[in-house]
């Protein structure tokens, strides 16, 4: 095979190629959501080797393995470090088509400089290669970052963290700024059994408060996002299959369900969660309107469908699936009931059925009041649509119903630290778009005001939304 990943990889006309390489390529990066351990910034330890930069806890390489044959030892096992890796390299020709083959190389390329196919027979020469270089100081954790020119890192944190890892990133002065992210999803678990009573305990000795009650508990999450803010959070984000629905008239029963679960009864959980999640959620968003914060929803994933699996593995080991949930109606009633207030803060919404780009698109557009510059925003393609067919398909919904200029951009949502050229990839398929349509006679050929938009899209846009100082 022939090596594809050249200078104008992607790039398909000669417009695409300047908006790329005079507008885009040098941009810094805000990664604005992402799974990056901010402990693992903090202590920045060397990586041991390639695969433990590269192929431990991601997924999609998992999911990749486990479709072409190659046995859990070789994944999630007691196979050595050495050994995972050559598997991997033997599986990437056969993942033609799909995305992994263009980051793979992508992410060989940048920062490794390896400007050859991954295979069987290359395996062992650039596993030495980047080991090598991993030993390096502009390999270790940080000094990745700023090899891809990240200005922010918003990383992803329990609300009962104390965030003593941002505290020691921020005292060191780094350059690149790591702020925390809000995310509260265990408190919206009311039938979670003794795991939800245990993190109720987490938060109320964090907050120090004593949660007896709902008024208790929205007590101690507002301290928890008074804490995060002082510590430069200005993000929230919620994982959900779909936005619970509260409803008024189940409010008492509601109320009680949640006194008896603190109690350990949880024959009421059930039948209320939603309505509590519903109520807990709402109330979380009034908070940050308050702040002046931005929420995040990640909806549709359809999570641990393989039992058997579950039971060996553990969760979140590969085993998720696009759903099929109804999401237009709770939307609706969520962002409705705050803006009626004139309590609905900034919001990104991320879709994984593709189904739904449109009405996700619109539903941001339903809630723009002319304050804010693109304070609705339809998210960057998520996941399983976190590919050039999937961004392709965001960009053309979000450009037919709301505003490209008003873009906030692409994120890495990423537990690793090599994922950035997932930025590279979107300004590729960004540019070419763009330049395409100049090709068609669709948009005026006019290479700095597109270029311009695609500096906002890259970079403005997100450091202008989310207000840090």
């Amino acid at each position: 095979m022939g090596y594809i990943f050249h200078e104008d990889f992607l790039l398909q006309n000669k417009t695409a190629r300047k908006l790329y390489h005079d507008y885009a390529e040098q941009m810094p990066i805000i990664d604005y959501h992402c799974h990056l351990s901010p402990q693992t910034i903090a202590d920045n330890p060397h990586f041991l080797n390639l695969t433990d930069a590269w192929l431990r806890g991601d997924h999609y390489k998992w999911r990749a393995l486990r479709a072409a044959g190659v046995a859990e030892r070789y994944i999630t096992g007691d196979a050595s470090d050495e050994e995972k890796f050559r598997k991997w390299a033997a599986t990437v020709p056969y993942t033609l088509r799909n995305p992994l083959y263009h980051w793979t190389h992508l992410e060989l390329k940048n920062p490794f400089g390896v400007r050859e196919l991954l295979d069987e027979k290359s395996a062992d020469a650039v596993y030495a290669r980047c080991n090598a270089l991993l030993q390096q100081p502009e390999y270790t954790p940080r000094g990745l970052l700023q090899g891809f020119k990240v200005s922010v890192v918003v990383t992803t944190d329990d609300p009962c963290d104390d965030l003593s890892a941002h505290r020691k990133i921020a005292a060191d002065d780094f350059a690149v700024k790591v702020y925390p992210c809000f995310r509260p999803d265990k408190a919206l678990q009311l039938n979670g059994g003794g795991g939800f009573r245990s993190w109720i305990g987490r938060l109320a000795a964090a907050a120090g408060v004593e949660i007896k009650d709902l008024a208790t508990l929205l007590e101690a999450l507002q301290k928890r996002v008074d804490y995060f803010h002082d510590h430069g959070g200005r993000l929230a984000d919620h994982g959900l299959s779909a936005i619970p629905l509260y409803e008024d008239e189940k409010h008492g029963e509601m109320e009680k369900a949640f006194r008896q679960v603190l109690q350990g009864d949880d024959t009421g959980a059930a039948a209320q969660e939603e309505t509590y999640a519903g109520y807990v959620l709402y109330e979380l968003g009034r908070m940050y309107h308050a702040k002046g914060w931005a929420q995040q929803f990640h909806l549709g994933a359809l999570r641990n469908t393989n039992s058997r699996a579950l039971r060996t593995i553990g969760p979140d080991t590969g085993f998720d699936s696009i759903g099929d949930y109804t999401q237009a109606y709770p939307l609706y009633r969520l962002f409705d009931r705050l803006d009626s207030s004139d309590q609905l803060c900034k919001t990104i919404l991320y879709n994984l059925n593709p189904a739904y780009n449109e009405v996700f698109a619109t539903m941001a557009g339903n809630y723009n009041d002319g304050r804010i510059k693109g304070k609705m925003q339809f998210g960057s393609g998520w996941w399983y649509l976190d590919q050039k067919d999937g961004m392709e398909k965001q960009l053309n919904a979000l450009s037919n119903m709301g505003l490209l200029s008003c873009f906030v951009g692409m994120l890495t949502d990423s537990r690793s630290f090599l994922s950035y050229p997932r930025h590279e990839y979107f300004r590729r398929i960004l540019c070419n778009l763009l330049g395409s349509d100049v090709e068609q006679g669709l948009v005026p050929d006019d290479t700095a005001w597109l270029g311009g938009m695609v500096q906002d899209i890259c970079y403005h846009n997100a450091r202008n939304y989310f207000g840090w100082e």
